[in-house]
C-alpha cells in the first residue's frame, strides 16, 4: 500500500498514520436475472446481455454488503467498514474508479474478489482537509484474471452539511454539435430508489428527500455518481459492443438530482480506439469518462 503525505494536510494524516486493513477475499457470482434489473431500471437494451458477458461496470451488482440495519449510519452508510479509515465525524465520497477487462467476466458462474488498500493520500482544498483512499479490487473466474478495478474514494471529516450549494439543472441542454453519440435523459425518484436497492446503496440522499434537502442541504434527492457513470458506460458498450470496451475510467464531478434534464455524450477518437465520455447538465458537467475499445 502506499502511504502519500500532502504539506498542509496534517490533522487527517495522523488518524491513519499506520493504519493498513488487510486484504479481504469473497466469493461470489454476478446474476444475469440482477443485470436484467438494471437494464430495466435505466431504460437500457437487455438484448446485450445476451452473450452472457458481464457489462464493464455490471459487476456493481453482485459482492453487496448488506450490514444489519441496526449497523448503519445517521445518513445510512454502514457505521464501519474494513476499509473505512478511523478518522472521526467520517462522510464517504465516492469520487471515481478505472476499471480494466483482462478477460470476460462472465454471469452465473463463481468469481473470487481480492479486495486490498492500494493508497492513501491527504490533501488538503478549497472545502478543507480531505483523505483519498484507493481500493483495488481484482477478479477472477477459474483461475484467470478477468478485471481489474481501482476505486477512489474521497472521506472528510465534517458532521455538517453541504461544503457548498448546488443549483438545478432545469433547462434543456443540446449535445455538443461535435458528439459522436448522444442521448438526453433524467432520472426519475423510482430509478434512485431502485438504484439503491439493486447496488445495496443505502445512502438517504438518493431516496429520502427530507433527509436529502433539510439534514444534508441539498435542493434535492442526489443520483448516484455511479448510476452516471453507467449511463456512459452504457453508451458507449452500445456503440462498441460490451465485450469491446478494455477500459473505462470515470471522475464525478457536480451532483445531479432526481429530474434534472442532462446529456449524456460520447466523442470517439478518429481510429475509433478510445472515446471521451461526459455527462452534462445546465448548470455544470457532472462526470466525465474515458473508454479505451479492446
Amino acid at each position: 500500500m502506499t502511504r502519500n503525505n500532502t504539506t498542509g494536510a496534517i490533522e487527517l494524516a495522523r488518524y491513519v498514520d499506520g493504519w493498513a486493513p488487510d486484504p479481504v477475499e469473497t466469493v461470489d457470482v454476478v446474476p444475469r436475472e440482477r443485470l436484467t434489473q438494471l437494464a430495466r431500471t435505466l431504460d437500457s437494451d437487455e438484448a446485450r446481455l445476451a452473450d452472457g458477458i458481464v457489462p464493464i461496470l455490471g459487476h456493481w451488482t453482485a459482492f453487496q454488503d448488506w450490514p444489519a440495519s441496526s449497523e448503519l449510519g445517521l445518513d445510512g452508510h454502514p457505521a464501519e467498514g474494513h476499509f473505512y479509515p478511523p478518522i472521526p465525524d467520517r462522510r464517504r465520497m465516492f469520487a471515481g474508479s478505472t476499471v480494466t477487462s483482462h478477460g470476460h467476466l462472465r454471469v452465473d458462474v463463481p468469481t473470487v474478489r481480492r479486495s486490498s488498500v492500494e493508497s492513501v493520500t491527504p490533501k488538503r482544498g478549497g472545502t478543507g482537509e480531505m483523505l483519498f483512499v484507493v481500493v483495488r479490487h481484482e477478479f477472477e473466474q477459474a483461475g484467470k484474471l478477468c478485471r481489474t478495478e481501482q476505486q477512489q474514494i474521497v472521506y472528510r471529516s465534517d458532521s455538517g452539511g453541504p461544503t457548498r450549494t448546488f443549483e438545478r439543472a432545469t433547462t434543456q441542454v443540446e449535445p455538443s454539435a461535435d458528439s459522436t453519440w448522444a442521448t438526453t435523459r433524467s432520472i426519475p425518484t423510482t430509478a434512485l430508489f431502485r438504484y439503491s436497492a439493486l447496488t445495496a446503496n443505502a445512502h438517504r440522499i438518493h431516496y429520502d428527500a427530507p433527509y436529502a434537502t433539510e439534514v444534508e442541504g441539498y435542493p434535492g434527492l442526489v443520483v448516484h455518481g455511479p448510476l452516471l457513470a453507467t449511463l456512459m458506460a452504457d453508451l458507449v458498450g452500445q456503440a462498441w459492443g460490451d465485450s469491446r470496451v478494455g477500459e473505462f475510467s470515470f471522475r464525478l464531478k457536480h451532483p445531479l438530482f432526481a429530474h434534472d434534464l442532462f446529456v449524456v455524450e460520447g466523442v470517439s477518437a478518429e481510429d475509433g480506439r478510445s472515446a471521451s465520455l461526459s455527462v452534462t447538465g445546465s448548470v455544470a458537467t457532472a462526470a466525465t469518462a474515458r473508454a479505451v475499445r479492446r
